[in-house]
């Protein structure tokens, strides 16, 4: 059975809109130092691009590692908007333990897609 356009449309949509839900919860918590890593380990993270169309700043909460002074996300998804916006502009802002911090980032994609986030 083919699923038609309009259902993949629909889950696509559907699929965002959690996605949405989910991060007004999880962005507020984790800037507030809830669930961050510690100096090794994983923990939550709020991300911080500039959009490469808009100019404004994006923010995306995601699940990261932290190993020697930096951060380590990944994704499968390789059309994450994040990932494009920081191969466009790679200086990031990062919260850790309810603080924002200055970051540069470098994207190495792949099938797993790698960003090492160096803490400035």
């Amino acid at each position: 059975m083919q699923v038609s356009d309009e259902l993949k449309a629909t889950r696509a949509e559907v699929t965002r809109a959690g996605f949405r839900l989910l991060n007004s919860v999880v962005e507020p918590a984790v800037k507030a130092g809830v669930a961050s890593p510690f100096s090794i380990g994983p923990g939550a993270i709020v991300l911080e691009t500039i959009g490469r169309l808009s100019g404004k700043r994006r923010s995306v909460p995601l699940l990261a590692s932290r190993v020697c002074g930096k951060v380590i996300v990944s994704t499968v998804r390789s059309d994450s908007q994040w990932l494009k916006n920081i191969e466009a502009e790679p200086g990031v802002s990062v919260w850790l333990n309810g603080k924002s911090r200055a970051a540069t980032a470098k994207v190495t994609r792949g099938p797993l897609n790698v960003v090492v986030l160096d803490l400035d």
